[in-house]
Parts: structure tokens; sequence; C-alpha cells
């Protein structure tokens, strides 16, 4: 697979705490170039991205972000927020403990509450499969689907692991058709990339492709 194919399906990230306006800046620069599917950043910095690289490519951000535990009424204030200052994808966190106290009704609704903020625009649901047993993420795959969600996600990168291969084959083994799959955290090479979008994996989160092409080092998310 061509780095360029690669590169289409990458929302480049940076959601380092240290973040700083020319840390963003410089992937947004890189992003551009390589044309990846969006950059991903911290929400404080959307308007400036957005009004820094317009309509050249999309600004995705989180929300809930990395633990998930807001309320709902909080993440729609975030969402909302977002996207007044130019969001044009949402990606979520779920609460967890939601999930282990086996609420999923609740965390359906939640789901359908920000989807309904995000309309047409885009909402991925981070389930942080390294936290979940398998009937977890299974469920999780059915709520999400239900909810009417665009993309389930794996990862927030900020817990104990990220993507793997096995996720997202049971990812594809349970989600609707109406949900895509993005893999995030620790992905590492472009081999582990191409192994990913053949698995059937739409988008992959991560700071490393764009080094990677660049034949830097490629520490990080």
């Amino acid at each position: 697979m061509e780095i360029k194919e690669i590169m289409r399906h990458v929302d480049h990230t940076l959601l380092s705490q240290t973040a700083t306006w020319e840390d963003i800046k410089r992937i947004c620069d890189e992003a551009m170039e390589y044309h990846t599917a969006s950059v991903c950043i911290p929400p404080s910095y959307v308007k400036q991205a957005k009004e820094y690289v317009r309509t050249k490519m999309a600004v995705c951000t989180v929300i809930g972000f990395p633990n998930g535990y807001m309320t709902t009424k909080a993440k729609e204030f975030e969402t909302r927020d977002a996207l007044e200052n130019g969001a044009d994808e949402i990606d979520m966190v779920i609460n967890i403990g939601w999930v282990k106290d086996g609420l999923y009704d609740q965390a359906e609704e939640e789901i359908r509450r920000l989807k309904a903020v995000c309309g047409d625009k885009i909402l991925k649901v981070i389930i942080e499969t390294c936290l979940l047993t398998e009937e977890e993420k299974i469920r999780m795959c059915q709520v999400v689907t239900a909810a009417g969600a665009d993309y389930i996600k794996t990862s927030t990168g900020f817990s104990k692991a990220g993507a793997t291969f096995a996720d997202i084959e049971l990812f594809a083994a349970h989600i609707g058709k109406n949900v895509k799959m993005k893999a995030a955290g620790g992905i590492s090479t472009m081999d582990d990339a191409e192994q990913f979008l053949k698995l059937g994996a739409d988008r992959l989160g991560t700071s490393r492709m764009v080094k990677l092409a660049k034949n830097e080092s490629a520490s990080g998310y």
C-alpha cells in the first residue's frame, strides 16, 4: 500500500497537555502537506486551527477526554462549543463506569444525544478497549450502532494500551453497516498501519505516520 493511501486515512494527532500553538500549527502544516484525513487537536485550539487551515482540511477534536466520566450535559456543551469554533469531527469518550455497571441504555442515550448535537458532522465514539472485557466490547459495538454514531474508535492513547488487530477484527464482526472503525494509539509502523486498514479500519489515530514518512524517529501517540 502506498504511503499516500495510508495518509488519507490518518487523523494526524497531537493531544499532549503541553502542546503550544506552534506545535499545533506544525502538525496542521504537516497534515496539509501529506493530505491526511484530518488533524486531531485539543478543543482550545480548534478555532485557531480552523482559521489557519480554512477549507484545506478537516479539524477534529476530543470531547470528555480522556476519562469520559463527565456528565452528558457537560459533553453536550463541549461538543456545541467545538462545533461553533469550527470543528468538523468529534471524538467522544464514553462513560466507562456506566459500561462496568451494565448501564448500556445510558451509554447509548449519551451517544445519541451527542450525535444529535453533531448533526451531519462526524461523531467517533472512543470505547477504550484496553479497559473492557470482550463481552463489553461487543455490547458497545451494538450500542454505538444503535445510537447512530459514525465511527467506533478503540482508544484514547492515554490509558494502559492502544489499538490491537484483535479489537478491529472484533469490531468488524459486531458493528452495523452504518458504523466505520478507527484504530488509535500505539500504531508505530507503516506495516501496522497497513494491516489495520486491511482489517477494515477506515481511520488511524496517530502522530507517528508523518514522522515515519519523513524518516524521523516515531515515538509518541
